[in-house]
């Protein structure tokens, strides 16, 4: 359900285009924790209803074991994202990724579509979650802040290579592979929107292949912002993520010890103590405690 899907592990997103069943029987074998099954960008117009259709067979067919399974449908005003939907419910994804949403009622409508079919195929309401890539229009980006009001959102990421085609130019990073400034803006926006909203942050493509040092200088980065996983377009992308938004073993000692003497101090009637050298209070030990909830998540069953 919605609730659950707001905390499963997500630390990389892994696109596969299209029906390509070479990559997908090669995703199925990498340690991607979902699946992104394309239908927008990797798919030509020509042939959006026979890949729709064998994305609809996976559904119905594939073991995907743990992973979460996602769809990418089109826009809904293009003349694909309704059939997108109509289609795949019957044997539904864990989740629907919903490209260049610009309002809210773009996300309203999509819950109010799911909600029907849902009924319809006899699936439990609102069973099937969202999760956004915001920001690749305009005023997707300005709008952002409104779209957690839609129930179903379990994950936001952000876009920029249709923002940047959107706005007109050239490029959307520096010389060193940081982004221009509206671009990092936008990260930013989606961060702070997605955990005020209670879902998961996940941070967007890396498309410069050939760049593996600054590729994961962003991922070590986004980790320590606080996004909890990363979109990939690569196998090779997806153990450099894992390993990224994976908690370390020093890490997770840290936070255990934090743990044990917060409950300590906490019978003493102290809520602010000294640990390790430094003050700190219930902020550092909720911290503490989610990381050690992601690491529990990042090992699985024992």
């Amino acid at each position: 359900m919605i609730a659950e899907s707001r905390t499963r592990l997500r630390r990389s997103m892994h696109f596969v285009p299209g029906a390509n069943e070479k990559m997908l029987l090669k995703s199925l074998a990498s340690e991607a924790d979902s699946l992104v099954l394309d239908l927008e960008d990797a798919v030509i117009p020509e042939q959006k209803t026979r890949t729709r259709q064998t994305i609809a067979d996976w559904l119905r067919e594939i073991d995907f074991d743990t992973k979460e399974v996602t769809v990418r449908i089109n826009p809904l005003d293009t003349p694909w994202g309704f059939d997108d939907l109509k289609v795949t419910m019957e044997n539904p994804p864990d989740a629907y990724v919903i490209p260049k949403p610009s309002h809210v009622t773009d996300l309203d409508l999509i819950d109010t579509e799911l909600t029907q079919l849902e009924r319809f195929y006899g699936h439990p309401r609102r069973s099937v979650g969202l999760i956004l890539i915001t920001t690749e229009t305009p005023a997707g980006a300005l709008n952002l802040p409104t779209f957690g009001t839609c129930p179903r959102i379990v994950a936001m990421s952000w876009g920029a290579e249709d923002l940047s085609a959107a706005l007109g130019a050239p490029r959307n990073r520096d010389k060193h592979s940081d982004y221009l400034s509206v671009y990092e803006y936008c990260r930013q926006q989606t961060l702070l929107c997605a955990v005020a909203t209670g879902v998961q942050p996940i941070d967007s493509v890396f498309v410069d292949l050939a760049n593996q040092q600054a590729f994961e200088r962003e991922c070590y980065e986004g980790s320590s912002l606080g996004f909890t996983g990363k979109i990939t377009i690569h196998p090779d992308q997806i153990p450099i993520v894992n390993s990224a938004f994976t908690p370390t073993d020093a890490d997770v000692d840290l936070a255990q010890r934090l743990v044990e003497a917060f409950e300590e101090a906490e019978t003493e009637g102290k809520l602010a103590f000294r640990f390790e050298g430094q003050m700190v209070d219930a902020p550092h030990v909720n911290r503490a405690r989610a990381l050690l909830q992601r690491a529990c998540q990042a090992r699985g069953p024992e």
